[in-house]
């Protein structure tokens, strides 16, 4: 669930001491209190207009992501330039190829299953951080390029169903997925799709019903609408939690400055896990590919 906390007396840590098992900070209150999410077993969902601070969220996550030891990172980004300077720190890195999106997904999808015939095996229902077993964060920026726009529409249906199995299964095995979209329409995000993320963050919205589309049905009615963000109020939005009410947040925001630097020191402490004899392959069928 989503907890706002007072800020640290102790700093925060950084480097190899995180976790994804750990809450992540993702921005302040109206307060100024910091909002933490635990993502290891929740989805998350981001849209909004153009330019509202859904990049800024999704890579606040894989700043979070790309410096715990727990985590390996897929990241599919259609612009390339978004997600692209944390391709160094990521296992898999998809731009504007929707079969390269499709075979990501697909092998996923086996690691997925492997995952869940090993927690049978084990007569479990859910990874844990005691396991040992790497948290495989995907990231999507922008689900409409892949889904609506590049490739054949059987090739955008296909993507749709990998992903929406991906967000029902995954997180329970060890595979959050964080999507963000600027086409929040029921033919992008239908509620079938939606209901299936924990976490759902509303930015700018040019209409109540587009915000109802992120947040779920009757809650611009209520008062949280996203309509209501300032244009020039770029990274504040709605975060919903399951079974919640919508906070108001302002998302962290990093500079292309301090992304940079975070994702080469990230990329330095990842190096001996990059190798292939120590990293299996997501290829790989066997139930030691789920590590």
């Amino acid at each position: 669930m989503t907890t706002t906390t007072p800020a640290p007396t102790a700093g925060i840590p950084v480097g190899p001491g995180l976790s994804m098992f750990d809450p992540i900070f993702v921005g302040i209150d109206e307060f100024g209190q910091h909002v933490n999410i635990t993502l290891a077993y929740r989805n998350l969902l981001a849209g909004g207009e153009p330019g509202g601070g859904k990049s800024g969220l999704l890579n606040t996550i894989a700043a979070h992501a790309a410096l715990s030891v727990d985590s390996r990172l897929v990241l599919l980004d259609g612009k390339l330039v978004e997600l692209g300077q944390w391709e160094d720190c990521a296992d898999a890195f998809i731009g504007p190829d929707i079969t390269a999106a499709l075979d990501v997904l697909k092998r996923l999808q086996v690691v997925m299953n492997n995952r869940y015939a090993w927690l049978r095996a084990h007569g479990r229902r859910k990874v844990t951080a005691a396991d040992g077993l790497s948290v495989i964060t995907v990231l999507v920026d922008e689900i409409a390029f892949y889904s609506a726009t590049v490739g054949t529409k059987q090739e955008q249906e296909e993507f749709v169903a990998l992903l929406r199995d991906l967000v029902a299964r995954g997180r329970a095995a060890g595979i959050p997925v964080v999507a963000a979209t600027q086409r929040p329409s029921f033919d992008i995000i239908p509620t079938s799709l939606r209901d299936l993320f924990g976490y759902r963050a509303a930015f700018r919205c040019t209409t109540p019903n587009s915000s109802n589309i992120v947040l779920g049905h009757g809650w611009a009615e209520q008062g949280y609408t996203a309509t209501d963000i300032q244009p020039t109020n770029q990274g504040a939005a709605y975060l919903i939690a399951e079974g919640g009410t919508p906070q108001r947040i302002k998302v962290a925001y990093l500079t292309d400055a301090q992304i940079a630097g975070i994702a080469d020191y990230a990329a330095w402490i990842r190096r001996p896990r990059r190798l292939p004899d120590l990293i299996p392959d997501l290829t790989r069928l066997d139930l030691g590919a789920a590590a």
